[in-house]
């Protein structure tokens, strides 16, 4: 049996090899749960500038995107040595942007957009926007490993639908930049840019989670593919909306066109999902190593 063969009979190898990864995120959730604590015993708001409860959100969800991000890279094709540089780099700057969020909001201080701030305050500051950058850049260099051939011989469900989730993270990405130009996350009058920042990271957990329930199927490998295409194209148009919807500086929660057409678009990217796990469960026939050769 060839290795291609032996490799879609195995289980992915989620987190493999990523426990320093793994602690990082799981400490975005620790730092989460103090600052709900604070919030519920002292409320968010800490003056003049502070609000720890956007430090509960921020952590939170660093805390999942680094988690999400530690069961994809191995299945990078990346080399040991990309890898640790990726992981390092990346754990370094998650622990400043911790450190910078928690502390300046408990601080007072708005930690992005620094007003009346000391000069530490600033200087704070303009190192979490540089950080944030190199976030980004770190990351358009692990998406683009899912976009080359090896990491699509290795897994090519999981490759298709985690190419689709790194596509809707660059348009998070987009949306944070665009909140740093904007100054703020409030568009026109109700537009706000953090729905369409937060929902398309979340993609990195629905689309690949599509990839992996067609590849413990036994349907035609078309249909899995096809179904996967489907749930990445239909999240990636449910942003389009939300982000139209935001620059004409609306509410995507108002009764109109665009929320509409964003929520249709996500029940259809999650339909796969309901669909898979209606199916007959097949793990163990597909994942079973019996019959093959050491």
């Amino acid at each position: 049996m060839n290795a291609s063969v032996m490799k879609s009979h195995t289980a992915p190898p989620f987190f493999q090899g990523e426990k320093w990864l793994v602690y990082t995120g799981l400490l975005g959730f620790l730092l989460a749960a103090l600052c709900a604590i604070w919030v519920m015993l002292y409320g968010g708001s800490v003056a003049p500038n502070g609000d720890v409860s956007k430090a509960f959100s921020f952590n939170a969800a660093l805390g999942i995107f680094l988690l999400s991000t530690a069961a994809i890279i191995p299945l990078s094709a990346l080399g040991a040595r990309s890898r640790a540089f990726f992981r390092w780099s990346y754990i370094l700057l998650a622990f400043y942007s911790y450190g910078a969020e928690t502390v300046q909001n408990f601080r007072g201080v708005d930690p992005r957009f620094v007003k009346n701030g000391t000069p530490f305050d600033v200087a704070v500051g303009s190192i979490f926007t540089f950080v944030a950058l190199l976030l980004v850049l770190f990351y358009v260099f692990i998406a683009i490993q899912f976009f080359r051939r090896k990491a699509y011989e290795l897994r090519p469900e999981l490759a298709v639908g985690i190419r689709y989730a790194m596509l809707a993270i660059m348009l998070s990405f987009a949306a944070g930049l665009w909140i740093s130009f904007n100054d703020g996350r409030v568009v026109g009058q109700e537009g706000n840019i953090i729905w369409l920042h937060g929902i398309g990271f979340h993609a990195l957990q629905a689309v690949p989670f599509v990839a992996w329930l067609a590849e413990r199927k036994k349907h035609v490998s078309n249909a899995r593919t096809g179904f996967i295409h489907l749930a990445g194209i239909a999240y990636l148009l449910g942003l389009a909306a939300i982000g139209w919807q935001t620059y004409l500086g609306r509410a995507v929660l108002e009764m109109s066109v665009f929320p509409i057409l964003a929520a249709g678009c996500f029940l259809v990217a999650f339909f796969p999902i309901v669909f898979f796990l209606l199916q007959k469960n097949d793990t163990k026939k597909l994942y079973d190593t019996s019959d093959i050769p050491n």
